[in-house]
């Protein structure tokens, strides 16, 4: 099997990098248009070759591993493919790009979403077990065809990963929750750190209360600037439910209601019994 990967950080160079320790995979092109990203890419390893657009389009499969907005301008862009290509996004929003699929591929299409990740990215971010023991969610696959959505299924099972089901807008409101919303309040505590007069002073005191919390913030604004734009309404209404949790706390302290704040707290602790 021919792969071709369109985007070469963290998932496309870490999924390079998985694919060459299974035995489906005969060659592995990719494909970025910044020849920095290609050149580190190669120099990696992530990839075996760096190749046209016009040669990933004739790959058995093609996986999109670029921001949810170019996710959605490239899929025009593949229109053309063979019916026996199979097309796997793995963008974090799902309703905005299925609804974008150019009908002609929409029976080639695989809407996919790893829930792995790191705050890194670009080529030197990837790493080869990424994806091993993570789950991948797969949207909406009533209308992929059987072929594509099996070919799919290999893949990632070979990978090392469990695939669950679900449709797009319940991914999408989950993921506002748990992955696009902590986002929001990572990068909310870095910048209202990096705004007090002595941000270097304040710094030198964070452990890792701190560094965990902000650690989301070195992620690739550009990446989640377009996740914030498709999920807008699930982000607005999921932000609405941390600030409504952040006024009960801040109300408790200001009336010294000590008690009523350590039960609440209490509660909190108990989302560990779930994961």
């Amino acid at each position: 099997m021919k792969v071709g990967i369109i985007g070469l950080g963290l998932m496309g160079g870490s999924l390079g990098l998985a694919l060459q320790e299974t035995k489906l995979v005969s060659h592995i092109l990719g494909f970025s248009r910044n020849l920095k990203t290609c050149e580190e890419a190669l120099e990696l390893g992530l990839v075996h070759e760096i190749a046209s657009f016009e040669e990933i389009k004739a790959c058995d499969i093609i996986f999109l591993a670029i921001p949810v907005e170019a996710i959605i301008t490239t899929l025009q862009a593949l229109e053309d493919v063979s019916e026996n290509t199979t097309i796997v996004d793995l963008g974090s929003t799902k309703e905005e790009i299925i609804k974008n699929i150019p009908t002609k591929i929409r029976g080639n299409f695989v809407a996919a979403h790893p829930m792995c990740g790191t705050e890194k990215f670009g080529p030197s971010a990837a790493f080869k077990t990424l994806y091993q023991n993570q789950i991948v969610v797969f949207c909406d696959t009533a209308n992929s065809g059987d072929f594509h959505k099996d070919r799919a299924t290999q893949i990632f099972s070979h990978i090392g990963m469990k695939i669950v089901f679900m449709d797009a807008k319940s991914h999408d409101k989950r993921v506002s929750l748990i992955s696009h919303m902590p986002h929001v309040i990572s990068y909310s505590l870095a910048n209202s750190v990096i705004s007090q007069e002595d941000p270097k002073g304040i710094l030198l005191l964070a452990a890792g209360g701190f560094r965990g919390m902000s650690r989301l913030a070195k992620s690739s604004p550009t990446m989640w600037g377009d996740i914030f734009k498709q999920n807008r309404e699930n982000l607005l209404a999921s932000i609405e439910l941390f600030e409504e949790e952040l006024k009960k706390s801040k109300k408790m302290i200001e009336e010294h209601k000590w008690e009523e704040l350590e039960e609440w707290m209490a509660n909190a602790t108990t989302l560990h019994t779930i994961l």
